[in-house]
């Protein structure tokens, strides 16, 4: 699959994820075979463009294979100045964010949100694009709920501005994350438009990645939640659309082994007090995969202040499975 000039390595992709995909975890999901992780979305706020949390968020020093940056925001100006900015910083690929769900994303109209406006939508597309040299991919809902699906009229302002890769989630914004991702959307988009698609939603296995693949013709597919604590999914997916067979799960060495070096990696990006606190949601959605150890222990590393009373505590929670 190509976005713009660049040849993806395959087409299982990381999803941005706000206060997930950062750099120590998108680089994580690349080194187990993630086509492309992209970053979790950067305001577009003028105001914060210099400010350390926005810097983290856009942070791609040293990071390897494509870089994608996600931009939110409603106004098309700022929207066009954040993308020229992420892009002199080094971002190969800027991805507009018109899928986030959150509340406080869409009380500002922003996110998934834009969807009820298509001639925002055109503008705020047509002066990214413009402002830019390098290709601008965009993510988008089914629509603004079950009522309101307009994904196709959406997809087609997105393919004549230019925009290289168009990803959709198969719920509208009024779904957030309940009940279950459908499917048919992402196909009639597929056939309407001729830009590559990428399908999310509820991939969370390699059996169920071929299906939707299949079901919906997309080009690509996007992995969210389920790569959560679980990196191991993009090689395992790659593995049985090429081989129609499933990788054996990672030993439990190996499970401790990527655990520690995501921990060593959000340590010395963040700093070790921030970091301690990134690292606890990651903890705990590797180790909801490990149900034998006992949950004293959880709640101990969880309570954990520094780094290396987190990581003893790791090793701790490992030897009781001895």
């Amino acid at each position: 699959m190509h976005i713009g000039p660049y040849q993806l390595s395959n087409n299982v992709l990381l999803a941005p994820m706000a206060g997930i995909t950062d750099r120590p975890f998108r680089e994580l999901c690349k080194q187990f075979g993630a086509g492309l992780a992209v970053s979790e979305m950067v305001a577009s706020n003028p105001a914060l463009q210099h400010h350390k949390k926005t810097l983290q968020k856009a942070d791609q020093s040293g990071e390897s294979g494509l870089r994608s940056v996600q931009i939110l925001g409603t106004d098309p100006l700022h929207m066009a100045d954040a993308a020229k900015v992420n892009a002199d910083r080094g971002a190969q690929i800027i991805d507009i964010n018109m899928g986030c769900p959150a509340k406080k994303v869409c009380s500002v109209a922003a996110g998934s949100a834009l969807l009820r406006d298509e001639a925002l939508v055109k503008k705020i597309l047509d002066a990214v694009v413009t402002a830019v040299d390098v290709p601008v991919t965009l993510k988008i809902r089914t629509g603004w709920d079950l009522s309101n699906r307009n994904a196709i009229a959406i997809a087609k302002i997105a393919e004549d501005a230019g925009i290289a890769a168009l990803t959709i989630h198969g719920r509208t914004r009024a779904c957030k994350f309940t009940g279950s991702a459908e499917y048919e959307t992402i196909r009639q988009v597929k056939q309407s438009i001729n830009i590559p698609v990428i399908a999310n939603g509820d991939i969370d296995t390699p059996e169920k990645a071929q299906a939707v693949l299949a079901a919906t013709g997309a080009d690509a597919i996007m992995i969210g939640r389920a790569a959560q604590g679980n990196p191991w999914l993009f090689k395992q997916i790659s593995h049985f659309i090429k081989h129609g067979k499933a990788l054996e799960k990672p030993t439990v060495i190996e499970f401790k082994q990527t655990l520690l070096a995501h921990l060593d990696a959000i340590h010395g990006f963040y700093g070790s007090v921030s970091g301690v606190r990134m690292a606890r949601k990651h903890i705990g959605w590797y180790l909801m995969q490990l149900e034998l150890i006992p949950q004293d222990l959880k709640s101990n590393i969880n309570q954990a202040q520094t780094p290396s009373e987190q990581i003893a505590l790791i090793h701790s929670a490992f030897n009781s499975l001895n």
